[in-house]
């Protein structure tokens, strides 16, 4: 066979030979990229950490034929990790050894940690394109884990506020539920149209429950008992020490206490129990066919009285103490007579002490100029009006205190 011949049947062979060689290299190269793709997807359809580290292990043996592969975490604020060793979150240096590959991970800017392989099967020793692959899983690595960890620290957040919901609709089935237990220590119903008397009062606690009380009740056929107060806290501890207050008041007023010893008598109960609050006061006891009216007061707001010609009057008590404060204090009684017509009105400084936008208070000039207005007006007419004039002074402004007001009329 001649030379020439023989040259070329040898390029020719060399040529298939590398074709073959480099065909089986893209091949390779393909599967790896195929293979590299397929885990970047994986790493990103799980949701936790956990998941995402148990497989890191089946990954580095896919994609390097490693033996073993670990992460080494950076410690977040308020999130330790159990599986892994701690780093420096300024850990951003790998490293290329023949047994050992070590990569850094970071994802938005924020440095997640190391991912290692270690003991390449079969004794084979890391190559370069090894280190390149492994840096190339690293990146959606550290995304994935990085999206799980806000994953979980929203799942976390969901879950507190589920459950911040969930108490938060308790206390308010609660507080609603202490509401009506509260309301059912006034009256309900006012008394008939045929009573030589007309009392009406009203409660608007600036929470669910409050501190301010009222109540009225027939002594006797000839007198009638009538009171209105104002805790010094508010919510439910308030409404505690106030129906303790209205229990106390209604167990032990009869016809043969004035006003003042009644309250004497609750007072010191009050103190022995310690409820470290206190309650202002004012009750008294009329006689529905005289007219005249036995005061005592504990420490609370001025009344008045509102003539049927509109003249305002007030009435100035001698000043006791509120109950709770402290025992054996002597209680004063005074003696008042209203005229027919004549409207006597008790109020909480809920509404003197009213505010609007411009912090202005309600203030009691301003309550006895719209009294003085009230000529004619029933007990009930006369408190409507007055809320009404409250709420469009405050213009919106929220209701800061409870508000409490009973009107007594001598028919």
């Amino acid at each position: 066979m001649p030379l020439f011949y023989i040259i070329i049947g040898a390029a020719g062979l060399g040529a298939a030979s590398y074709l073959y060689v480099r065909n089986r290299q893209l091949v390779k190269k393909l599967k790896h990229a195929e293979l590299l793709l397929d885990w970047n997807t994986k790493v990103h359809s799980f949701l936790h950490e956990p998941e995402l580290l148990d497989s890191v292990n089946t990954a580095a043996n896919q994609l390097l034929f490693a033996d073993e592969a670990a992460v080494a975490l950076v410690q977040q604020t308020g999130n330790e990790h159990s599986d892994s060793s701690v780093l420096n979150s300024n850990v951003s240096v790998g490293s290329f050894k023949a047994d050992k590959l070590t990569v850094p991970m970071s994802a938005r800017g924020r440095s997640i940690g190391m991912l290692e392989a270690t003991a390449k099967s079969g004794s084979l020793v890391f190559k370069e394109a090894d280190y390149e692959m492994l840096t190339k899983f690293a990146g959606p690595l550290a995304l994935a884990l990085d999206t799980a960890r806000q994953f979980e620290a929203l799942e976390e957040s969901v879950s507190e506020l589920q459950h911040a919901t969930a108490l938060k609709d308790r206390l308010e089935n609660e507080l609603q539920i202490a509401g009506s237990i509260q309301l059912s220590f006034l009256p309900t119903t006012m008394p008939s149209a045929n009573e030589p008397f007309d009392v009406c009062a009203l409660l608007k606690s600036a929470k669910e429950v409050g501190g301010d009380f009222y109540n009225f009740f027939k002594i006797d056929e000839d007198h009638l008992f009538f009171t209105l107060g104002d805790v010094s806290d508010k919510g439910i501890p308030a409404a505690l020490f106030m129906a303790m207050t209205l229990s106390l008041i209604k167990g032990k007023m009869n016809s043969n206490l004035t006003p003042g010893e009644l309250l004497e008598k609750v007072n010191d109960e009050l103190c022995t129990d310690n409820a470290q609050l206190f309650a202002t006061i004012v009750c008294g006891v009329l006689n529905i066919v005289t007219g005249e009216v036995v005061l005592s007061d504990g420490g609370h707001c001025t009344p008045y009285i509102v003539k049927e010609d509109g003249t305002v009057i007030p009435i100035k008590l001698p000043k006791g103490i509120p109950l709770g404060s402290f025992p054996e204090f002597t209680y004063h009684d005074q003696r008042i007579v209203l005229d027919r017509g004549d409207r006597f009105v008790l109020y909480t400084d809920g509404i003197t002490e009213a505010e609007n936008a411009l912090q202005e208070q309600y203030s009691t000039n301003r309550l006895q100029q719209f009294l003085s207005q009230t000529s004619g007006y029933s007990s009930a007419e006369i408190i409507d009006a007055l809320l009404m004039d409250v709420f469009m002074f405050a213009d919106g402004a929220p209701q800061s205190d409870d508000i409490a007001v009973l009107c007594l009329m001598r028919r």
